[in-house]
């Protein structure tokens, strides 16, 4: 699943690609009590530090009544879906930039490389108009998280119309990594559809292919790789931080 020390790191490689900025969490669900769920206190990622980490229960709340430190105001859209989906073990809200217009338009995202196939399991736009009409497009109450959590529904990922995306998965590790490449694939399409222009033909990946791809990748040594060169960015990245403190 990921220890507490992977989940720091996380917030610092997702800062570092781009991911999220000042903004954006990740947390990652207990592997001791899955009725809760570890996320950082309201902090920019880069800033992250295993003494800012919380422990929350699936209503969002410190496990520990005394903990009054400043929390996301959107961490239910972490306890809605850990509550609706006993396999996700790791949730990341980003705003990555070549993603946002795919939540604005009618083009929906599509599989077109390997380590990105996971997105022709579909990535559907959650609308908050349609369930509180219009205003702040944040998810800060447990009924706009649970609303987005009914949208997101089996997916790999939800976008959320005029805001950012929410991406989920069984492990951290792989929950980063489809962050990461998510961001690229649709920065990958756009290009695409750019050069392919009104009447070009674009060749996606067919569901076969995405089928048989995603199944490949499931194996707990695929991602292997690239999470230990994750890892070691990230530990990079804090050492450096630290030294120059």
């Amino acid at each position: 699943m990921g220890t507490l020390e992977e989940l720091v790191l996380s917030y610092r490689v997702l800062a570092a690609k781009g991911v999220v900025d000042a903004y954006g969490h990740v947390s990652m669900r207990s592997a001791d009590n899955p009725g809760h769920y570890f996320i950082s206190r309201s902090l920019a990622p880069e800033l992250v530090t295993d003494s800012d980490i919380m422990e929350l229960d699936l209503d969002s709340k410190p496990a520990d009544p005394a903990d009054t430190r400043p929390m996301y105001l959107e961490r239910f859209i972490h306890g809605e879906i850990y509550k609706a989906r006993p396999d996700v073990m790791a949730v990341v809200h980003s705003h990555s930039p070549s993603v946002i217009p795919f939540g604005v338009t009618t083009v929906p995202l599509r599989p077109l490389f390997n380590t990105a196939a996971f997105v022709g399991y579909g990535i559907p736009v959650f609308d908050t108009r349609k369930v509180q009409g219009s205003g702040d497009v944040l998810i800060k109450t447990p009924s706009l998280g649970e609303a987005m959590a009914k949208t997101l529904s089996k997916h790999p990922g939800v976008l959320m119309r005029g805001h950012g995306s929410t991406v989920v998965g069984p492990s951290l590790g792989e929950t980063i990594i489809r962050s990461i490449y998510l961001e690229l694939s649709a920065k990958l399409q756009a290009q695409t559809m750019q050069i392919a222009g009104p009447g070009g033909e674009i060749v996606y990946y067919d569901d076969v292919e995405v089928e048989e791809v995603v199944s490949r990748q499931s194996s707990a040594q695929t991602w292997k790789r690239s999470w230990e060169l994750l890892l070691n960015q990230g530990r990079e990245l804090l050492a450096k931080s630290r030294s120059s403190s």
